[in-house]
């Protein structure tokens, strides 16, 4: 007789190799693509921004036609947030700037590429199996990283919206998805602003010291992920699907 799966291993997502091979190698894309558009490129070389505009769309291409039709559609929907979101972040508020005074094409696709990858990692047998390891785990390891963070560099937009970042996860019951894509946003903050595609005002709002990049910054994308479930969950109504 053949054995029905239980709950807990229906559970578990079929990430196919493509999809996890992918997001393994988002961490070396992402330091090829952005060090393409670094300024000692720009100098040294050329304007290598159109280059990371195509491999940025391009790796975006490779992910959306490896993963199923939900992923697909989070990652649809995410350009148009992401963009949306660049002009009110960087564009009306100020909190950053890019090298040259044009958003990259590559950012909109580039976010939703970050979001994939620490969905894909979130979706995979070894992190269903250790979920309540992870929680803890991720849990002690960013409150340290956001002290250390404030307190070293007198960052206290991130101090602030650390916090706002555990309320924000409490809230969505201390989901592991939302540790994975915090830990790629991070990677990707720290390559952008090493190589100097953009840097995070000193001041965010005028007063709030950051550090560059403030690593509270996680908290929005946090937010944004939040408003992206919600949009594709009503898509999802009239054609509700349960694949990656």
């Amino acid at each position: 007789m053949e054995q029905i799966p239980s709950i807990k291993e229906s559970k578990i997502s079929d990430v196919s190799q493509a999809q996890l091979g992918l997001a393994l190698a988002f961490p070396l894309f992402t330091i090829v693509a952005l060090g393409i558009d670094s300024v000692y490129f720009f100098y040294h070389y050329f304007d290598g921004r159109q280059i990371t505009n195509l491999l940025a769309v391009g790796y975006f291409l490779l992910m959306y036609f490896t993963s199923g039709i939900h992923l697909r559609k989070l990652m649809f929907v995410m350009v148009f947030l992401s963009y949306l979101g660049e002009i009110i972040f960087c564009k009306l508020l100020g909190m950053y700037s890019y090298r040259a005074e044009m958003i990259p094409l590559y950012v909109p696709f580039g976010h939703a590429i970050v979001y994939a990858s620490g969905y894909i990692f979130a979706k995979t047998s070894f992190a269903d199996r250790k979920d309540k390891e992870l929680r803890v785990f991720f849990a002690v390891s960013f409150v340290i990283i956001f002290l250390f963070v404030g307190i070293t560099f007198s960052d206290i937009f991130t101090l602030i919206f650390g916090l706002f970042f555990f309320l924000l996860l409490k809230r969505k019951r201390w989901e592991n998805m939302y540790y994975f894509i915090a830990l790629c946003v991070i990677m990707i903050e720290l390559a952008g602003t090493y190589f100097k595609c953009w840097a995070w005002t000193p001041r965010i709002f005028g007063y709030l010291p950051a550090a560059n990049p403030p690593i509270g910054a996680v908290f929005f994308y946090a937010g944004g992920d939040v408003l992206l479930a919600k949009i594709v969950a009503l898509w999802d109504r009239k054609n509700p699907v349960s694949k990656i």
